[in-house]
């Protein structure tokens, strides 16, 4: 039992996904340029819209076990709504995948307060504002890192990360290596369906191992071509929730 004088013992940190100076940021000015002039200008058809027009949050379940990584939000999607992969065609591809999978709620995700959920799933992304033409610059990629490394850092219960798409695959692996794991893109190619198994972080800065799993981006290119089909996709999330004991 303590006794009187001792301090009682500090709770762990609240995991916060939105936290002001990611709210704030303005670290890019070409992508603060275009996510507020999409923003403004809109697309005719959510012309009565209130667009986002800010970085994006990541979302889910702060307990999960499994992360997904995409690339960026969508111009008339993410910078619209708010929500990661929510009211565009990448979304329609990627909630129906985790409804069937038992992963959300619902298979539909047209707003932030449409009543969907998500069960052991956290869904974040390399970068947290639109870029144009979905190209990111490295720079750009570089900065934004830290805010895939917030949520990474702060979900304490993963260990297991679904890249979806190879900018996802590489934005994970490099904020792993700067906490330190011991590997290189090199050693861990990106492919469509591949498992890599990474080890451990040195230091006892997490408890086992962390694996990553390859994904083609769910993007409407992929999907409308045939390049990633939804029985694809279904296989790669089977084989992510098994790992992550989901």
């Amino acid at each position: 039992m303590s006794s009187p004088s001792e301090d009682p013992p500090a709770e762990a940190p609240t995991f916060d996904p939105y936290p002001p100076a990611l709210a704030s940021c303005r670290l890019c000015p070409r992508l603060v340029e275009y996510r507020e002039r999409v923003a403004r200008e809109k697309r005719r058809a959510y012309r009565d819209a209130q667009y986002w027009g800010a970085p994006v949050p990541g979302f889910g379940d702060s307990d999960a076990k499994l992360v997904l990584v995409g690339l960026a939000p969508g111009a008339h999607g993410s910078n619209r709504t708010g929500r990661m992969f929510t009211g565009d065609a990448s979304g329609g591809f990627l909630y129906p995948a985790l409804h069937r999978a038992g992963l959300a709620s619902q298979p539909e995700a047209t707003a932030r307060h449409d009543g969907l959920t998500l069960t052991g799933v956290w869904i974040t992304a390399a970068m947290r504002c639109v870029p144009p033409g979905n190209r990111p610059e490295r720079d750009e990629l570089v900065d934004c890192r830290r805010w895939l490394a917030h949520d990474l850092d702060g979900l304490g219960s993963a260990r297991v990360a679904l890249a979806i798409g190879k900018i996802g695959h590489e934005a994970a692996l490099a904020v792993w290596r700067s906490r330190g794991l011991r590997t290189t893109l090199a050693a861990h190619p990106f492919a469509h369906g591949a498992v890599h198994e990474l080890g451990g972080l040195p230091g006892g800065q997490a408890s086992g191992a962390l694996t990553l799993i390859d994904s083609y981006h769910v993007s409407f290119q992929n999907t409308n071509t045939g390049r990633l089909t939804p029985a694809m996709f279904d296989d790669v999330l089977g084989k992510a929730k098994a790992l992550a004991g989901l």
